[in-house]
């Protein structure tokens, strides 16, 4: 009988070979999104004074951090001695990403400024709210399936980007619909909360599931 995915056993050799590969395409998909990501929206932040654009632009830098973290454990053969490094990049991450939109909301609560209307603004927030739920949750399958901690806390970087998409976009739109400029603050801090928690959760390894049992060695017989 050949080494084969059972279950209780974990994943082949073969099969965390793939695992491994498709994890690196993904992050390296996810890094090279961002960078344009943060490259447009700070831009159109800019150009419009709009802070959430700019802090959506900061994450998207924050996020950077974290897929390059996971890109430099999968670059060893031996990624589980990476693995806590990896995930500490991840929780600071997290927690970077709290503070600034904890304190980018407080100021725009307290009246910092007042943004303008931003097409490339909402067209940027409809594309990531379309294209960061795929490159997460697959990124998030593989992580689990390979036991990877890391890999799923960053998918995790991931999906709350999506949040901050939909934060975003609510907040453009009712700016530039009805000027409520109060409601993309409240809901950013509601975002810090969330990465707070998943920045604790990385740090102290609560992100994934135990890591699967080696495979038997391969016998002989059927």
């Amino acid at each position: 009988m050949s080494a084969i995915d059972l279950p209780g056993l974990g994943p082949s050799p073969a099969r965390r070979t793939t695992l491994r590969r498709r994890i690196r395409l993904l992050v390296a998909a996810t890094i090279t999104y961002n960078v344009i990501e943060a490259a447009v929206a700070i831009t159109a932040g800019t150009v419009a004074s709009s802070a959430a654009l700019i802090g959506f632009g900061l994450d998207s830098v924050v996020e950077v951090a974290s897929a390059a973290a996971v890109a430099w454990q999968f670059s060893a053969a031996d990624h589980e001695r990476r693995e806590k490094a990896a995930l500490r990049v991840i929780a600071l991450s997290f927690f970077a990403l709290a503070a600034y939109v904890t304190f980018d909301a407080a100021r725009a609560l307290l009246g910092a400024g007042e943004a303008e209307h931003s097409t490339p603004g909402l067209i940027l927030a409809t594309l990531s709210l379309m294209i960061m739920p795929f490159l997460s949750r697959a990124q998030r399958r593989a992580g689990r399936e390979l036991g990877s901690a890391s890999a799923v806390a960053d998918s995790k970087q991931t999906l709350l980007c999506t949040y901050l998409s939909g934060v975003l976009l609510a907040g453009l739109a009712l700016n530039s619909a009805f000027g409520w400029s109060w409601a993309d603050p409240i809901a950013a801090l509601v975002i810090a909360a969330v990465a707070v928690k998943e920045g604790r959760e990385a740090w102290r390894g609560d992100a994934c599931c135990p890591p699967p049992q080696a495979v038997p060695p391969e016998t002989g017989g059927s």
